[in-house]
């Protein structure tokens, strides 16, 4: 399938970026479409986190473009977000961070990720997949065109984890925005994706539909052929191969 450049919202083009004297990123080349659910995964140290944030903004690349659609708008929910257990914050201020946001527009982020009426739960009270859902919200203030997500599950379990990527998708149903993770669940990203991009030494190893990457050579040499029936665990998703240009 050939990405339409006028329905692209980011693209990255040979983007290679250093951190300290390492190479971490070299010669990648990444676009997003409209609507559609991207994973990156990747053994650890391949880049996968480094890439999110050069596409972010939040790192520079040493060499390479990248280009964002003007005006897009992007939701973000990050790896990790460590909170002072002491803190009393409710739901309802989460959201109010770092700007204030209307009461309305808050209850109908909440509303959408299945949160209905917890504006005023104090965030530690909830449950793992509670918090990553106030989180989802959070990112999902403004409908933005495009959701960021680094690792959006690693605290849940498997049945957490699919609940979560089945939300995403209803997310995307309902607004239309695209989808961009890091994610580590082998188990169920892969049908949980429209395409999938496998990372290996800061290189692009391998990308396409869940069904193509899970045969390519490039990922059986990182993650075994075992991995194949992971696609019917959540949802199989039959689309061609795609190729970016």
């Amino acid at each position: 399938m050939l990405l339409d450049p006028r329905a692209t919202l980011l693209r990255g083009t040979e983007v290679s970026v250093t951190l300290g004297a390492r190479t971490v990123l070299s010669n990648v080349d990444i676009a997003i479409a409209e609507r559609e659910i991207v994973t990156v995964i990747g053994p650890n140290g391949s880049g996968k986190s480094t890439l999110l944030r050069t596409l972010l903004g939040i790192l520079s690349p040493r060499e390479g473009t990248v280009t964002r659609k003007p005006g897009l708008s992007v939701g973000y929910l990050p790896q990790r977000l460590a909170l002072d257990p002491t803190m009393p914050m409710t739901v309802g201020r989460f959201l109010n961070l770092p700007r204030r946001v209307s009461r309305a527009a808050g209850a109908e982020a909440l509303e959408r990720v299945g949160l209905t009426g917890f504006a005023g739960r104090a965030l530690t009270a909830l449950s793992g997949g509670e918090f990553q859902r106030a989180l989802l919200a959070r990112a999902l203030i403004g409908r933005p065109a495009l959701l960021m997500l680094d690792e959006p599950t690693q605290a849940l379990d498997q049945n957490g984890a699919a609940a979560f990527y089945r939300l995403l998708d209803a997310v995307r149903e309902d607004t239309g925005c695209a989808v961009v993770m890091v994610s580590h669940d082998l188990h169920v990203v892969m049908a949980a994706s429209d395409r999938v991009v496998c990372l290996s030494n800061g290189r692009v190893a391998c990308e396409g539909a869940p069904h193509h990457v899970a045969s390519a050579p490039g990922y059986q040499a990182l993650f075994g052929e075992g991995t194949d029936g992971a696609l019917a665990l959540y949802r199989h998703r039959d689309h061609a191969c795609s190729t970016i240009s």
